[in-house]
């Protein structure tokens, strides 16, 4: 989409296609899309949306996410947003209305718990990649910094500064998980940010604040209090319990004293659970967690980053992707078990490679111009790591090219974990993906990417094209 191009006027061309400002009861934005609550779905014109310009492709799930690419899609955010009244994330006040009308018409695609709940989960993360985002890329490249120079910043005022960006966001991100895991499920998302607050390691913190050497003993176990213990996941359990806890205890508190006691009540009562119940639990699944991404990474080696990689387009077709999302934050911890260097992302990211592949491999092998068109306008986004355009608009529709697009990027997969190719943040992929690569490694990752494009090129090439399916998906009617 062109720099110069009226926002403005994308904007009310998507209104008009969405079903008006009285059909919209939410909009927000993540990385690439605009996601869009609606009331109606049969008012909304999902081929109209595609046709306007600027717009990559229309996932239908929950909402309707309309892709537009890095960057692109904050300024058609705003400009959207301006006309409907809505701010970021935020609902219109009639949502049980919206909620009412919506209910049925999305039961039966989307009553699948693990689905909905899993969906949750990355609901809590969306809103906080940005930060995710630009505190990895500010601790990778202060720890090149600090090692190629001998740190000789360290102690300046500005570069201490900036450091302490990258820190801080990791530091503190159990406050914020716990504040959006409460409004998630229903809280008052600062008694969820409290929550995670207790899962913080700091000095401050009564528990830590022992008069000489001694220590907090925790009882019937006898162990050594320690505030970390569980991590984010104990401040994201620790969120939705204070979020349902509270719904509990304001539904019996009367009214009159149901302002104060009500909170203070879920404070008391959740602070025991989280020492006594939820951070053991937490250390437990995160345990669990390390052990199962060290088996398939550590002892399956190659075999385990084909799985990974392709195993990871599916996700991605249902919406899933992002509930891997914790787990990534969790490795590009600095004060993690990996020194903030993430081996998973690398291996997830080669699955938009089999996908381009596998589109050069269609675009050159068929005869149908509609699909051509489509993978021509689809595969230098593709390259730059938006796959969107190509799965929903090329592989998916075409169910063979999909399953030898995912095969191919295993390919990539296991060249990445081969080479041991890590990254120090999220949310890019392709060759945006360079930027976020450990140092010294960019070079490993160009390979694994060109193993991905190839293996996606070959298998579509000799196993994926079927062009009485193609003619058929893609009618020139």
């Amino acid at each position: 989409m062109r720099e110069s191009m009226d926002f403005r006027e994308i904007s009310i061309k998507l209104l008009e296609k969405l079903g008006g400002k009285d059909n919209i009861r939410s909009n927000e934005s993540c990385m690439t899309r605009l996601r869009v609550g609606v009331r109606d779905r049969s008012k909304v014109d999902i081929e109209g949306l595609k046709g306007i310009d600027g717009v990559l492709g229309v996932v239908e799930s929950d909402t309707v996410q309309i892709v537009f690419g890095p960057g692109k899609v904050n300024k058609v955010f705003d400009a959207f947003s301006s006309l409907t009244g809505i701010t970021k994330a935020a609902v219109k006040e009639d949502v049980s209305q919206a909620a009412r009308e919506n209910k049925e018409a999305n039961k039966a695609k989307y009553d699948k718990p693990l689905q909905n709940f899993l969906k949750r989960i990355a609901n809590i993360f969306v809103p906080l990649l940005p930060g995710i985002i630009a505190a990895g890329l500010i601790n990778g490249l202060t720890n090149v910094i600090n090692v190629s120079t001998g740190g000789v910043f360290t102690g300046i005022w500005w570069y201490e500064c900036i450091r302490t960006m990258g820190w801080a966001l990791f530091a503190y991100l159990p406050v914020f998980v716990g504040y959006n895991a409460a409004r998630e499920f229903g809280g008052s998302p600062i008694l969820g940010g409290l929550a995670g607050a207790i899962c913080i390691v700091n000095p401050a913190m009564p528990l830590l604040a022992a008069s000489g050497d001694s220590q907090i003993i925790l009882p019937m176990t006898g162990a050594v209090y320690n505030p970390s213990n569980g991590g984010l996941l104990a401040a994201l359990i620790a969120g939705v319990v204070f979020a349902l806890l509270e719904k509990k205890i304001r539904k019996v508190m009367p009214d009159m004293i149901d302002t104060f006691i009500s909170p203070l009540l879920v404070l008391i009562i959740g602070a025991v659970a989280i020492v006594a119940l939820i951070q053991p639990l937490g250390a437990v699944l995160t345990k669990g967690i390390y052990l199962v991404m060290d088996f398939v990474y550590g002892r399956l080696g190659v075999v385990g980053g084909f799985i990974l990689s392709a195993g990871f387009l599916p996700l991605v077709a249902v919406g899933l992707h992002q509930a891997l999302t914790p787990i990534h934050a969790m490795l590009n911890d600095p004060a993690g078990p990996t020194g903030g260097i993430n081996y998973l992302y690398p291996i997830l990211m080669m699955a938009g490679g089999g996908q381009v592949g596998a589109g050069l491999a269609l675009y050159l092998k068929t005869k149908n111009q509609k699909l051509k068109g489509f993978i021509r306008d689809s595969i230098p986004v593709g390259i730059l790591g938006i796959g969107e355009p190509l799965m929903y608009a090329v592989t998916l529709p075409l169910g063979r090219s999909f399953i030898t697009a995912c095969l191919g990027s295993g390919f990539g997969g296991a060249a990445a974990s081969l080479l041991h190719i890590g990254t120090v943040s999220q949310g890019v992929s392709g060759l945006f993906g360079l930027l976020i690569v450990e140092p010294g490694h960019q070079l490993q990752y160009v390979i694994a990417m060109l193993f991905a494009y190839a293996g996606g090129f070959l298998l579509t090439w000799f196993f994926g094209v079927d062009e009485k399916r193609i003619d058929d998906v893609y009618s020139s009617s």
